[in-house]
């Protein structure tokens, strides 16, 4: 392949003008035997400029990303789609660790994604040679080529990083090899403080945490090789940073290599600590070395820590990340005596000096509620920041400590007294006491000493906030409102000046970051408070119409469930504005979705959004006039997404769909059906199970709709035989099966010409492999659903059918595996279209001889499938009784969890004793000799015409007619039926048959009472039925 017409079209690539045409052509190339190796040594060259480089290494990583593994071809005789050459692979892997060691950086960072999918792929069953390699380089004296190979062992342990530890083997096999020497270059350059040697300090360190994160392999790292790990990373914790770093801008140190180089030393230690040295809260395997770590390394880790915290309080810079893990690291020792020891005579300082300091409001948060209040509240509600800021680490460490040792409470409630008391007292300090007392809440709502001085607490500290000139001490106040909402006010009053401060501030704040607390405060108050929803009442529709405005405004995820609480709590007084709010939300959306920048952050306040929308639609279900209004606005949204394939929002699309075909289909929403089809070809596939519940409304909502256009039965049965070919999984297979019974069912009698493309479909998926009964069973049902459709019908249908290979019909192995399988129907629906189909059968007049020869397995087979019916039906009955039977709540206890001794460890009951319970408790049920089927199986929720409440159809009453009509009409065949019962057996078709007689009492029964009258009249059960014997003459 020639490498100067590669270089031509990649530098064609990177000019708007020629780049389309440059990239077909290159499309057209790289199937060439040689394009690839000849790319990669492209991307190697020193000679060319860098945007040729990279635009080259990026094709390169999109290559071998989708084109490195052998695909087969999709059906048989299509041609077998494009994979890169086992000889232009082997050329690659050959190059690639020296392409790695010898391109800069951002070229190293491709290759390093392409060398990751390789591994994926290849290590170890085609490229063991790699693992020779990079040992040979970072043993080599070469120092420029140890970067290179370090990235490399990288990708290698990326590759196994959340693999279970058996399947972790080949890396184990590696790493003996590797981690000693990694660990000797690590030394070897801890006393060069130069860039370069921290940058490689810091990749060993990445190395060593993908190793260890999730699974700490002993056999691998001894104890002897452990604590040559630790005296490392202690050594690159405790050192100083150079001093030039001091001189950068503190907003950038974070950047610098010296600094995230002690960022991983610190994710190391924060993760080994809590995963694996917590004697309490570690799994089995793990229990002596959690023992042996927490006395060996712990402390030695403690006083570097405690050391590095000191300076920080006397203002020496840590970054913000090593930081937060610093805390964390602490936070996990709080709960063991040893470690407790250590941290106990400083933890009046770390509180009052450490704790507090970073719980109070700061000069970068005043900058940026002044600059960008917007950024202000993304960042103080991300989710994603909590994991990451050294103030959610302050909070969790002070409730940790003050929930776990005694004296601790006290302490921290008298120094925040203090600050709240004291005159002139600098308010961003009032605004830290205030957050500590809020991140204690829970605790100090449950113990005696505090939980009666809680009110007082607001109305004298808290309250008078909410009158503060500065706006982050009002939305401090609603903050700690939120976190005092379940407090039990014993002046009801103070309830209500708590809910029209907040509401003030939602609907008269101008400061956005308030009003966001607020609503919150708000929400929280509704839940928890019986009494707030009726003093709210008045003012519900303004504090909706200024929410919707807030939630435009900042596009918050957390207001969006404000807004679910206040409609599901408020349904009644919302009828009015619905349609308002259904059209503010659905413009709120198209505004989120249309921005330039789409985050994380926009995806889920677009999903809150959409599930709002769907909370109105439940609760205006009923209102009609008010659900047609609304209904065209949701279909804009939904209309939107399906046309711009927006596969984010999918699934809450679904729901809605689901949601606004609940009670009526109308002609836009038929428009939206075949949308749907055309979402499920074109990229919708894996979303079929969350199709399902709108498809099976679109099937029994409005029947005359659905079979008046045969496309829509079409639509159906092609999404289904898509399903059952392709490869959705049995779950998927089994609900594909069940739209089919559904349809049967439903539409009995008026649509013979789909009966035989139902069966071939599901006969033809029992002919290849079935691993659950679960999906047998559902495709046995599908043709006993045709069968109970129309017997004639059927039986027709499967004696033209034939087995592969064989003149045999296959009605006799349809049978043989029905009758096989009849304990495998659970559940009411399924155990009655069993007995259904079964009675159906055996009244069939002109059966093939293939039924008559199962004569003697109808009645035992039925007599199981009553059982069953037996039970699911008590088991209903009993679940009914229990949900109209309102459990109280149980009190909540006084105290609060017993704090610790100083020398006492506190017991993670969560963890492992909780899990050895579980396990136990497990294997218990596993010799639990109950039958099953007590419950309805996860299919009955959706419903057939069999399953209404007042439907006519009896199993019980059928089976009755059934053998009676046989005794006296057909005597030979009910004989056949019948005379191989047992004695038990003919007692229990004696007790089914005096079960539907009461079966049918009852029912005439409930006639009578619609009507208003009762007539009594006496009925008998014969005492005796005529098993095996004719009728008398």
């Amino acid at each position: 392949m020639d490498g100067q017409k590669i270089v031509d079209m990649l530098q064609k690539t990177i000019h708007p003008d020629s780049r389309e045409s440059a990239e077909q052509e290159l499309n057209q190339v790289h199937k060439i035997i040689g394009f690839a190796p000849t790319l990669l040594q492209v991307v190697m060259s020193d000679q060319l400029q860098m945007p040729i480089r990279q635009a080259g290494v990026i094709y390169l990583k999109n290559m071998v990303t989708q084109f490195w593994n052998e695909r087969e071809a999709e059906e048989i005789g299509a041609p077998v789609p494009f994979s890169i050459h086992d000889q232009d692979r082997l050329a690659i892997r050959e190059n690639l660790i020296e392409a790695m060691i010898g391109t800069p950086e951002l070229i190293r960072v491709q290759l390093g994604v392409c060398l990751y999918q390789i591994l994926k792929s290849d290590y170890p069953g085609r490229w063991t040679g790699i693992v020779d390699k990079v040992v040979h380089f970072i043993q080599s004296d070469n120092s420029a080529a140890w970067y290179g190979a370090l990235v490399a062992i990288y990708q290698l342990v990326k590759n196994f990083e959340y693999k279970k530890p058996e399947e972790r083997g080949p890396l184990n096999a590696a790493m003996q090899h590797i981690l000693p020497l990694i660990h000797q270059r690590c030394q070897q350059l801890l006393p060069d403080a130069s860039e370069l040697s921290v940058l490689m300090q810091k990749q060993i360190l990445k190395i060593f945490f993908a190793l260890v994160q999730y699974n700490l392999p002993l056999d691998l790292i001894t104890k002897e090789v452990f604590i040559g790990w630790m005296k490392v990373i202690r050594v690159i914790v405790e050192r100083p940073v150079p001093d030039e770093c001091n001189q950068v801008d503190e907003d950038e140190r974070s950047e610098l290599v010296w600094w995230k180089c002690k960022k991983w030393a610190m994710h190391i230690l924060a993760r080994v600590f809590e995963r694996y040295g917590s004697p309490t809260a570690v799994s089995k395997e793990y229990e002596q070395f959690a023992e042996w770590y927490l006395k060996a390394s712990s402390n030695e880790i403690f006083h570097v820590l405690l050391k590095m915290l000191d300076q920080y309080r006397q203002g020496v810079f840590v970054t913000s990340r090593v930081l937060q893990q610093t805390l964390n690291y602490i936070n996990t020792g709080v709960s063991h005596a040893i470690s407790w020891k250590v941290m106990k005579p400083h933890i009046g300082i770390i509180v009052k000096e450490i704790l507090f300091p970073l719980m109070c409001y700061k000069d970068e948060d005043a900058e940026m509620w002044e600059d960008d209040p917007y950024e202000y509240i993304r960042l103080k509600f991300d989710v994603f920041e909590d994991f990451i800021s050294p103030v959610t680490a302050a909070q969790t460490l002070l409730h940790t400590v003050v929930k776990s040792r005694k004296q601790m409470l006290e302490m921290t409630m008298g120094f925040c007294r203090d600050v709240l008391t004291t005159k002139d007292m600098d308010p961003r300090k009032k605004d830290g006491a205030l957050h500590m007392i809020g991140t204690l809440a829970d605790i100090l709502l449950k113990k005696k000493k505090f939980k009666d001085q809680m009110e007082l607490l607001l109305t004298m500290h808290v309250f008078p906030e909410f009158n503060n000139e500065l706006g982050y001490m009002r939305a401090r106040a609603n903050w700690v409102l939120h976190y005092f909402s379940e407090i039990s006010f014993k002046d009801k009053k103070n309830l209500l000046m708590a809910l029209e401060l907040s509401r003030k501030c939602l609907c008269q704040e101008k400061e956005m970051p308030v009003k966001v607390e607020a609503a919150i405060a708000l929400q929280m108050l509704i839940t928890n408070q019986d009494d707030a929803k009726e003093h709210l009442h008045a003012h519900v529709k303004s504090i909706i119409i200024e929410l919707l405005s807030v939630i435009r405004e900042t596009e918050n995820d957390d207001l969006t469930n404000v807004m679910q609480k206040l409609i599901c709590t408020y349904d009644t007084e919302i009828i009015e504005i619905a349609v308002d709010i259904t059209q503010h939300l659905a413009m709120t959306f198209n505004q989120v979705i249309d921005a330039e920048d789409q985050t994380d952050d926009k995806a889920i306040t677009a999903m809150g959004i959409l599930n709002t929308i769907e909370t109105i639609l439940t609760v205006m279900e009923d209102q009609k006039a008010i659900m047609m209004q609304i209904e065209g606005i949701v279909l804009s949204v939904i209309g939107t997404i399906l046309r711009q394939n927006i596969m984010d929002f999918y699934e809450e699309v679904l729901s809605l769909v689901f949601s606004l075909t609940c009670s009526h289909v109308s002609e836009h929403l038929w428009q939206v059906f075949f949308m749907m089809y055309d979402m499920f070809q074109r990229d919708g596939f894996d979303f079929f199970l969350e199709m399902m519940p709108a498809l099976h409304n679109y099937i029994i909502v409005d029947p005359q709709a659905f079979i008046s256009d045969p496309k829509r039965i079409e639509v159906i049965y092609n999404i289904c035989k898509r399903v059952f070919q392709g490869d959705a999984g049995e779950d998927a297979e089994c609900h594909a099966a069940k739209l089919l019974e559904v349809i049967l069912i439903q539409y009995r009698g008026v649509i013979d010409q789909v009966i035989p493309l139902f069966v071939e479909l599901v006969l033809d998926r029992l002919t290849r492999e079935v691993k659950t009964s679960e999906l047998r069973t559902m495709c046995l049902q599908v043709v006993i659903a045709a069968l109970y459709y129309n017997p004639l019908l059927l039986l027709e249908i499967l004696e033209k059918m034939r087995l592969p290979n064989s003149d045999q019909s296959i009605t006799q192995q349809f049978l043989k595996q029905w009758f096989h399988d009849t304990d495998c129907f659970l559940g009411l629906h399924d155990r009655k279209i069993c007995a259904l189909g079964l009675c159906t059968l055996m009244s069939v007049p002109t059966r093939p001889e293939s039924v008559n020869t199962f004569a003697s397995q109808f009645l035992p087979a039925l007599l199981l499938v009553f059982k069953g019916l037996n039970r699911a039906y008590e088991s209903r009955a009993q679940r009914e009784e229990e949900s109209d039977d309102e459990d109280e709540d149980d009190d909540d206890d006084d105290e609060y969890e017993e704090v610790l001794e100083s020398d006492e460890d506190e017991i993670d009951e969560n963890s492992k004793e909780y899990l050895e319970l579980l396990a136990k408790r497990a294997g218990d049920k596993l010799g639990d000799d109950d039958e099953d089927g007590y419950e309805e199986t996860a299919l009955e929720s959706y419903n057939t015409p069999l399953d209404d409440d007042d439907c006519p159809v009896d199993e019980y009453m059928i089976f009755k007619e059934v053998l009676h009509g046989l005794e006296m009409k057909d005597p030979s065949w009910y004989n056949a039926l019948t005379s191989g019962l047992t004695p038990d057996q003919k007692l229990e078709v004696h007790e089914i048959l005096k079960l539907a007689e009461q079966r049918r009492a009852l029912a005439e029964s409930k006639k009578i009472q619609q009507v208003g009258g009762y007539q009594f009249t006496e009925t008998s059960v014969p005492s005796a039925f005529n098993f095996g014997m004719p009728p008398p003459q």
